[in-house]
């Protein structure tokens, strides 16, 4: 039987997934050949969520995101006035909510929001841009079906735009890209739409194009229906309807030209109506951008001015027009009870419950925890199950997020993004209502590139530092805590030294907590380079049963390319080792590679090959082997060859010219690696490889070699291999440290 479901003229396809399609009919057959949890949805299922959409707006750091949610809150007629970052007000914009936001003018949390464009409901996450919070970035993009790439028309495409764009493919997000700051000095969406070509490998066009740019932007040309398009009134919210400038007439022609053949080249549809000469309507052209960016095979670049309240409403737009619904999304789970095999979850609103917590915040009132509905449907008062956990939660109060503001809802359906009180859980569990047992995938979690020792001030304090330390873990995954076992000190860990001072200043400012910061510690690490062999004996007899364990094998280095840190290979034939032995084996070498005995570091990239042994019938135990593992790993481990491995910054540096000789020597001399520069303007981009160790205070000393007119940004790389002395020195202060052990 062939289905035809037409809500808003447009047919519903699902060939594995459910897919927006303007132009065929499928028959049922297509629906064979994969795993579903979920019946269909219905037509009227079908209708609603076709005018829902989960978006996240992500940039680089000053990209204007925050700028240009307000705008969005405002045209969409959720808030009542606009507010700005850094406005003479005090105000601040909505989304940036904590005090702390509001007074560096940056976005530290990710922040909800939902809202009403025409007839589309629309949930907005706005990320922040710093490389040191990427994690927010992280899981939004995890649960959201779409995103906005955010450009600044004068720095282009920067660091934190290739990492957000990274982590958009990742998880497949579809997106759309909006050049903004178009009223800037030295806008030039032209280099822009080169650098996203060039540096981010899209396949994009602009669908707009900019009246004027500098202090002459006055408007865009909406290239799908040919025209131009003004903004009035006092916030830009009236919107002018004109003929394309006759001097623009010619590259508007040219321009549509060009997104025509871009999206003839991904899309079957349109591209049949070109080879034919036909000229497409202004509906098939919509549908084709659609296809191809749902399909993530091309990006429609929009152009304006948030700031200045031009292009907000025609982005909004697109935002409908070209970005999937939560039905048109393909969203996996993992059958718990069938060895994780992959399941299509249909997404009906009427299915079996599932749900992704992604982020958690303590509040006034407890623990609020974010979650993405995925199929069916959530309701106040109800109980749901923790896939993870296993066990079973009461719901006592639903909510939908708007900034830091609550609103009470008795219930929720697939495709909503909202909030739960009162339900005690971890970022990344599943939630169903029990009539399945599944798991959703994880949200990647970058490793920690920074230390730092911390103590409070006076012991009256501890309560509120324990409190404080605990409740950032559990919202941060990127937050790690930990003791130092040789001084005894608390120990924080993060993306970088904005993240941690952001968190201390948020101890002192929440808690009550003053506490005083040690030397930045980087986390450096160990590896093996070379294979070993052990044949180790441990045995002790002091009066009774004593100890006995002996074990032979041979520690190497796993591929370079390896996923995994740690390897153990049981290689024994016969019972020489008893069975129940080998776990205790296991446990020892994997607490013997989690402190090296170069500099103390965990020893990542390293693989176990237990090959034979012997055990005694009395005196063998589980800890007689665990011993033997310990000692037989550092019996051999010298023989490796180990190295000390450090973690690596790419470092980007936009300088005037006449400082790029001074600034290029500073980066050689803390042993940066120069991978590139290139002139933009009255500019200089240097990118860089630099060591994390030799980049702190860098901020200070680039100011006073620039004049304060230098800006970096940096993001972990990679860790790699310190230099022979590098590695001889910090041995020997490891080894005097400990007393010469």
């Amino acid at each position: 039987t062939t289905q035809t479901l037409l809500p808003n003229n447009q047919p519903w396809v699902k060939s594995k997934l459910w897919k927006l399609n303007a132009c065929i009919n499928v028959t049922s057959n297509n629906f064979k050949g994969f795993s579903t949890i979920s019946t269909p949805p219905s037509e009227s299922e079908l209708k609603g969520l076709s005018r829902s959409r989960n978006i996240g707006i992500s940039a680089h750091i000053d990209s204007g995101k925050t700028t240009l949610t307000e705008r969005i809150l405002f045209y969409t007629g959720r808030i009542n006035s606009i507010h700005e970052v850094r406005g003479r007000d005090g105000v601040g914009a909505t989304m940036d909510s904590m005090e702390l936001e509001r007074e560096k003018g940056i976005t530290i949390q990710s922040a909800a929001t939902y809202c009403t464009w025409k007839d589309m409901k629309i949930n907005i996450i706005d990320t922040p841009g710093h490389v040191d919070f990427t994690i927010e970035v992280e899981r939004a993009l995890r649960v959201l079906d779409g995103a906005i790439l955010v450009l600044c028309s004068v720095g282009g495409v920067q660091s934190q735009s290739i990492t957000v764009d990274r982590q958009m493919r990742r998880y497949n997000v579809p997106r759309v890209a909006f050049i903004n700051k178009c009223d800037r000095m030295g806008a030039d969406p032209a280099r822009v739409l080169v650098q996203l070509k060039d540096k981010l490998r899209l396949h994009c066009a602009p669908v707009m194009l900019p009246i004027g740019l500098e202090d002459q932007h006055s408007g865009l040309v909406d290239l799908i229906r040919m025209r131009a398009v003004y903004f009035h009134g006092e916030h830009g919210e009236t919107l002018a309807d004109e003929d394309i400038p006759a001097p623009m007439l010619a590259q508007a022609q040219a321009a549509r030209t060009n997104l025509i053949e871009k999206v003839s080249e991904v899309d079957e549809g349109l591209g049949e109506l070109y080879l034919m000469g036909e000229e497409p309507s202004v509906e098939q052209l919509k549908a084709g951008i659609r296809r191809a960016t749902c399909a993530n095979e091309f990006v429609p670049v929009f152009m304006g001015s948030a700031y200045k309240n031009k292009g907000v409403q025609l982005l909004l737009d697109g935002v409908g027009d070209y970005l999937p619904a939560p039905l048109e999304c393909r969203n996996v789970a993992l059958d718990l009870n069938n060895n994780e095999e992959a399941l299509d979850l249909g997404g009906s609103p009427s299915g079996p419950m599932v749900g992704l917590a992604f982020k958690l915040e303590e509040g006034r009132f407890g623990q609020l925890t974010y979650l993405r509905l995925y199929q069916g449907s959530l309701t106040k008062g109800c109980v749901v199950h923790n896939s993870t956990t296993g066990k079973k939660v009461k719901v006592p109060r639903l909510v939908r997020m708007h900034a830091d503001e609550m609103e009470d809802i008795t219930s929720a359906s697939s495709g909503e993004i909202v909030a739960l009180f009162g339900v005690d859980c971890a970022s990344g569990d599943t939630f169903t209502d029990g009539q399945t047992r599944v798991a959703m995938t994880s949200i990647r979690v970058p490793e920690p590139v920074m230390s730092l020792a911390i103590t409070p001030k006076s012991k009256d304090m501890t309560a509120g530092f324990s409190k404080a330390l605990s409740r950032f873990q559990r919202e941060d995954p990127t937050f790690r805590v930990s003791l130092d076992p040789e001084s005894s000190q608390t120990i924080i860990s993060g993306m970088g030294e904005l993240h941690l001072e952001v968190y201390v200043e948020r101890m002192k400012r929440e808690y009550k907590v003053e506490a005083e910061v040690g030397k930045p510690r980087v986390n450096f690490r160990e590896r093996v380079t070379k294979r070993a062999d052990f044949d180790y004996l441990h045995k002790k007899q002091s009066g009774g049963s004593g100890q006995y364990a002996r074990i032979v094998g041979f520690v190497e280095p796993l591929p370079e390319d390896s996923p995994d840190k740690f390897q153990f290979v049981n290689g024994c034939f016969g019972n020489n080792i008893p069975p129940g032995f080998i776990p205790a084996i296991e446990k020892g070498f994997r607490e013997a590679v989690g402190c090296g005995s170069l500099i103390g570091f965990p020893v990542e990239g390293t693989r176990v090959t237990l090959l034979d042994g012997t055990a005694h019938a009395v005196d063998s135990s589980e800890m007689a082997f665990k011993m033997a593992s310990l000692y037989a790993f550092s019996a051999c481990y010298k023989q490796t060859s180990p190295q000390i491995l450090e973690p690596t910054m790419l470092v980007t540096v936009i300088v005037p010219v006449e400082f790029q000789g001074s600034v290029v020597g500073d980066l050689n001399r803390r042993k940066g690696e120069i991978r590139n520069s290139e002139q933009e303007a009255d500019d200089v981009v240097i990118t860089a490889r630099v060591p994390l160790n030799d980049m702190f205070g860098y901020s200070t000393d680039l100011r006073s070699m620039t004049q304060g007119k230098g800006e970096f940004t940096m993001e972990y790389s990679e860790h790699l291999p310190v230099t022979s002395d590098v590695q001889t020195r910090m041995t020997s202060e490891y080894s005097k440290a400990r007393g010469g052990k």
